[in-house]
């Protein structure tokens, strides 16, 4: 009995060994070893000289925005211009019925007329009272009274003057002009209706171009700027020493529109702690109009050796980003980079790469720290093909 089991053991031994032998020839001969390392695109970043900037939202004003209103009251009699239209300064806008007003011209020039009158007449007696005082046919006091007479002609003739110059005044008032120029808005009273002196608003004017560009920066950005245009000499509530900038508008599709920076507001708000700061911009195309929003890049450093790469090269682990760098073992390791903005199409790394690496611009999925890969070498161009 003994016997036998020890028989059927070493049969099922055997047997075992026998198909793990065939099971390794199997293998050998037909499966498949270790896979091959994934094939990955590798460059050197872009290592230039460049600036940095910061991008704030702002929104555009006029130069110049008037309203007009009329200067004297009355009904209002024409219009000359169309709604919308750009007019140049002195142009005609509006006229005023002038009846009225010419009517008091003449009231005022006939007052000065009869007061001119009674100034000769007061003068000849004067000078008849002077002459009687020297031969003694009359007393000083009546010589005073004489004169006293004269110097009252006098000033009522002043005054009459004063009162013709007002009411020719008031006539020229009944035709309004363009103060500037610019586009106009539409008419906000109609012909026939009664003016207010100095209250109706009858439309409103714009400048276009140049054109202002508003906008707030935290107080973190103004020390920084401020400590910059110190190193360059300038003050940044000066106008920021004529600073370049650029601003964009929501159509992504149009070129940018370049500026200057010209004047910073001279306190920081105490309730938002940001600092109001203005660019003016031409604007020969009439492209950017008043009310219309934007975003503007602010030079935030001073000139300095910047390192760029792609921004498919950025990834993400854990709340930081990650840059894949390639050893001279073609081993893939994982270092941890600070970005900054986008500049000539590429992101800045502020901090954790020193240029010289080889790093991952394309296959970031097929890439894990410690894994060997085959990198194919690209070199990546001075500029990536757009602004930053």
């Amino acid at each position: 009995m003994v016997c036998k089991m020890g028989y059927r053991l070493s049969a099922v031994v055997c047997t075992v060994f026998f198909l793990a032998g065939c099971s390794g020839d199997n293998a050998g001969e037909g499966g498949q070893g270790a896979p091959p390392a994934p094939s990955v695109t590798v460059a050197k970043p872009v290592v230039r000289e460049i600036v940095e900037d910061d991008e704030f939202v702002g929104r555009f004003e006029a130069v110049d925005d008037v309203e007009i209103r009329a200067r004297v009251g009355g009904y209002l009699d024409d219009i000359h211009f169309t709604d919308g239209a750009r007019v140049e300064a002195g142009a005609p806008l509006f006229s005023i019925d002038r009846r009225p007003f010419e009517l008091a011209l003449e009231q005022a020039k006939s007052q000065l007329s009869v007061n001119e009158a009674q100034l000769e007449y007061t003068r000849s007696q004067l000078t008849r009272a002077e002459e009687l005082v020297g031969r003694g046919n009359t007393t000083v006091a009546t010589l005073d009274e004489r004169r006293q007479e004269f110097l009252s002609a006098q000033a009522q003739v002043s005054g009459a003057r004063a009162a013709v110059a007002r009411a020719e005044l008031d006539l020229e008032y009944t035709e309004i002009a363009a103060p500037i120029g610019g586009r106009i808005d539409r008419k906000l009273v109609s012909a026939g209706n009664l003016v207010q002196a100095d209250q109706t608003v009858l439309t409103t004017i714009v400048s276009l171009d140049p054109i202002d560009f508003y906008f707030d920066i935290d107080e973190r950005s103004f020390l920084s700027y401020a400590r910059d245009a110190r190193e360059r000499g300038v003050a940044l509530q000066e106008g920021g020493g004529g600073l370049d900038v650029v601003v964009r508008v929501a159509d992504r599709e149009s070129e940018s529109f370049k500026g200057q920076l010209d004047f910073a507001e001279n306190r920081l708000d105490e309730a938002s702690g940001t600092l109001r700061v203005r660019a003016r911009f031409p604007n020969p195309d009439l492209i950017l109009q008043p009310g219309l929003f934007g975003r503007i890049n602010v030079p935030a450093s001073l000139p300095h050796r910047g390192i760029l790469v792609p921004d498919e090269a950025v990834a993400s682990d854990q709340g930081r980003r990650i840059v894949y760098v390639v050893g001279d073992d073609n081993v893939v390791a994982a270092k941890p980079v600070r970005p900054g903005p986008r500049i000539y199409g590429y992101r800045v790394i502020r901090s954790g790469l020193t240029g010289e690496e080889t790093i991952v611009v394309n296959g970031l999925m097929r890439v894990r720290p410690g894994v060997t890969v085959t990198p194919e070498m690209v070199e990546l161009p001075p500029e990536n093909g757009e602004e930053g």
